[in-house]
């Protein structure tokens, strides 16, 4: 067999040695071929890199003939299959055409070497990854089929010198000098890619695999020292639909391109088909893997950097993107507190503050030595451990159950449950939300850059070259707070105002929390037997949804005029002070439901509620972002989705479009939708407090007892540390609630008792939310009131109490919407 070498050279001298191109089959034995290969025309079409119209117009009946290096590559894959398929009983012979032949143009054939596998006798060839991912420092793009890829040496960069590779700053691209395409360090001073593409023409999504997959069949006068190492079979049954096998072991040792240029996405299933992530423990003295789909896998690994290898190496681990312009997910290794144990983890970490391994531990000192890497906070609950310089993308990240990586007041009793049970929990949020990567809250900010991701690939029309360019919508990078909107201990408000900022020049956007006067609860109230609790669904998700939030910096702005049509976000001074609420309602204006004493600082959804209710309001002054955008949309959709499939999971009913909800239905299935799986009621927990914790987390506070008050803090850094977008989110989710708290007072003459975020309470004559709230005359919902429902924005029933309870404990002042649901819900989240 040729040897796949690790150099362009090497691959140009591979294609120059391919012998004759097969007889091209007639268009209906094409597409019986691909059919009876399992694979579908977008599959295919991936893996030739042309659009799937293109295989439809080559199978039709009279298609088009498949020319060029594209067209050869077809051929021979279409001989592969038939070979291997009759080789395996599952083709049969039809009677077609005569046979087209393609033309050998030279440097666009294949060699003629032998077969890199045999074909299995009882089963297609197991799904093997068709291409790879492709590492951080380089931009993945879609290339033209007329566009000439660039040819120019394969190989790594020598890390002698600390200074040899290094980030661009602000995380800007530079056309690498090499190829010409977007990277974003520098190499040598250059900007460079640490490793560059090799031609698209002789390097289709993987080359190593495809170049190996489509050679022609073994030549009975090869000598024996050319045949390969056969492939190690994978410890669980191959996926249904078949593909193409990838090299054997011996080739897959070689090194390869970090950088391969495809023209289409790879087929999701085939590059991860041993799912996102797997649960790693000791068992009879060895490592098992246990994967989402119940497969397990040995893993040989005795440390860190060999669990790390074997991932990358000997494991299909890994997620698929979640936009087109973005990248892959790295693979998950949770270690349990055997497996942890077994690599030579500590059972706890004694750094109780910095929770993190101590860099002088011989873990740490393992995977250094090894030639990887870990990031700047070190090796803690979820380290993630990387190389700069190798094939492909090299990143792991782990999960140490025993560290307390997995949040209990989220994920309940996952940890204490055995590895395949860990393992399809975590599957089932990496299906449906992302692959965890730490707490909620860090998956979440994850979830919003992975669905905006901030740059793609664009081709300059006049030079020809590949750059870096913004994706609309999203964040660019980290942007100061206008004043309003920094917390006290930014360093911003220490230097505007030295002896302290005045609480009325800080922004003070935050969900309600009120109790009515207990002297305002009339006699009517106090009249009725109960009280019943309702409680807005993910309040702050329904909220992000089409909210618009500034993108970049923020504009200081003298006497603007307020226009509700455009809603452009931003932090407004305006006298809100004069608008009349009725007094057994909160007021909208403050998080604490009091009148405003004057002017203030508020975010845009509180000024348009304003407007709304009537009021003429005059600002004086405001900090605006013009560059704007709905960033949160996408995210809220996914949540939304994550979270309506997990209630019909657990047993609650999802009403089609059009179909009216049965709300006692809905009453008895959410009374009881608690006792199901208790995998999916765990999972339900992690996807509300995804959604709420990823609002909260947008104004980080500073960590940690050594903070300095007036010294920058690491989350200042990140592009999501935005505490104007959170500022938005809770404004709006309050005067939301205000509104639906006006609608229905309008339509019933009930007032609240009290309100805690999301719940909100009210004197009753039954047990029932069907008892207080409002409908039509034909029995439906009363439009824009609270009304029950599964969505994001609707309400479900909180709890019920007596009115003996409540008066008691709202004549001393007391949240009874803290406590209605039976516990207290500050602490359990509303849960």
């Amino acid at each position: 067999m040729a040897d796949l070498g690790s150099t362009e050279g090497d691959a140009l001298t591979l294609a120059l040695s391919l012998g004759p191109v097969p007889p091209m089959p007639s268009p209906a034995e094409r597409e019986r071929l691909r059919e009876a290969w399992g694979w579908s025309k977008r599959q295919l079409a991936d893996y030739l890199g042309v659009k799937r119209e293109t295989i439809w117009a080559w199978e039709k009946p009279g298609g088009s003939t498949p020319r060029g290096a594209k067209g050869q590559a077809y051929a021979r894959l279409l001989d592969r299959m038939r070979r291997q398929l009759d080789d395996t009983g599952s083709a049969t012979t039809v009677n077609e055409a005569p046979a087209e032949t393609l033309p050998d143009t030279g440097a666009d054939a294949e060699p003629s070497t032998p077969a890199t596998h045999a074909p299995q006798p009882t089963a297609p060839p197991a799904a093997q990854q068709l291409a790879m991912e492709l590492p951080d420092d380089v931009v993945e793009m879609e290339v033209p089929e007329s566009d000439p890829a660039p040819t120019v040496p394969i190989g790594p960069v020598p890390f002698d010198d600390p200074d040899a590779v290094r980030d661009l700053p602000d995380g800007s691209m530079r056309n690498c000098v090499r190829c010409g395409r977007p990277t974003s360090i520098l190499v040598g001073g250059e900007p460079r890619h640490l490793y560059t593409a090799a031609s698209a023409a002789v390097a289709p999504p993987c080359w190593a695999t495809t170049l190996a997959s489509a050679l022609p069949p073994a030549s009975p006068t090869a000598p024996a020292s050319a045949e390969p190492d056969a492939a190690q079979p994978v410890t669980a049954p191959a996926p249904p639909a078949p593909v193409l096998a990838g090299p054997p072991a011996s080739a897959a040792d070689q090194p390869v391109p970090a950088t391969v240029r495809r023209a289409r996405p790879r087929p999701a299933a085939a590059a991860f088909s041993d799912g996102p992530l797997a649960v790693l423990e000791a068992a009879d003295g060895h490592l098992v893997a246990h994967l989402v789909d119940g497969r397990v896998l040995d893993c040989p690994a005795r440390s860190i950097p060999a669990l790390a290898t074997w991932t990358l190496d000997k494991t299909h681990l890994g997620s698929a993107k979640l936009h087109h312009h973005g990248f892959d997910g790295d693979p998950l290794v949770v270690l349990t507190a055997g497996a942890a144990e077994y690599l030579g983890l500590p059972p706890a970490l004694e750094d109780r503050a910095d929770l993190r391994l101590d860099a002088k531990h011989k873990v740490v000192k393992q995977i250094i030595k090894a030639g990887w890497e870990l990031p700047y906070r070190g090796f803690g609950p979820w380290p993630r451990v990387f190389q700069r310089v190798q094939h492909g993308r090299r990143s792991v990240q782990l999960a140490v159950l025993p560290w307390d990586a997995l949040e209990k007041r989220v994920w309940g009793d996952t940890v204490d449950q055995p590895a395949p049970e860990i393992a399809r929990r975590l599957g089932l949020y990496a299906e449906r939300v992302i692959t965890p990567r730490g707490t909620t809250g860090v998956n979440s900010h994850e979830l919003m850059a992975s669905v905006r991701p901030k740059t793609r690939a664009e081709k300059d029309g006049e030079t020809g070259t590949w750059r870096s360019a913004p994706v609309a919508g999203s964040l660019q990078g980290p942007v100061d707070p206008a004043p309003p909107e920094a917390l006290d201990e930014h360093p911003l408000i220490h230097e505007l105002f030295p002896d302290g900022r005045p609480q009325s020049e800080a922004l003070n956007e935050e969900a309600c929390q009120w109790v009515r006067p207990y002297e305002l609860i009339t006699p009517e109230e106090r009249a009725q037997p109960m009280v019943v609790g309702l409680d807005l669904i993910t309040a702050f998700l329904a909220a992000a949804n089409n909210t618009r939030v500034g993108l970049g910096p923020a504009e200081f702005v003298e006497h603007p005029r307020f226009d509700k049509r455009t809603d452009i976000p931003g932090s407004w001074w305006v006298d809100l002070s004069h608008i009349e609420i009725d007094p057994r309602m909160p007021n909208p204006f403050t998080p604490s439901g009091q009148r405003p004493t004057g002017p203030a600082w508020y975010a845009t959804p509180t000024l348009s509620y304003a407007v709304e209710l009537g009021a003429s309001i005059q600002p004086t002054k405001a900090w605006l972002r013009p560059d704007n955008g709905l960033y949160l949309t996408p995210w809220y959709a996914r949540l939304r989705d994550a979270y309506l499939a997990t209630m019909a999971d657990l047993g609650v009913h999802i009403p089609a479009k059009g179909e009216e909800l049965d709300e006692r239905a809905f009453l008895k299935e959410m009374a009881r939708h608690k006792q199901g799986d208790p995998g999916a009621v765990a999972l339900l927990a992690a996807i509300k407090a995804t959604a709420k914790s990823g609002i909260g987390k947008l104004q980080e506070r500073p960590q940690g007892d050594s903070y300095i008050d007036g010294e920058p803090w690491p989350a200042l850094k990140r592009a999501l540390w935005r505490p104007d977008i959170r500022a938005a989110v809770l404004s709006r989710a309050r005067v939301n609630m205000h509104r639906k708290l006006m609608k229905t007072a309008e339509l019933t003459g009930l007032y609240p008792l009290a309100i805690l975020t999301d719940c909100v309470t009210y004197a009753s004559p039954g047990p029932s939310p069907l008892d207080i709230l409002p409908h039509t005359a034909d029995g439906k919902p009363a439009k824009g009131a609270f009304a029950l429902g599964v969505s994001p924005g609707s309400v479900k029933h909180q709890g019920t109490e007596t009115m003996a309870w409540a008066l008691s404990q709202l004549e001393q002042g007391i949240n009874i919407a803290n406590y209605i649901g039976g516990g207290n819900s500050a602490i359990d989240d509303g849960e």
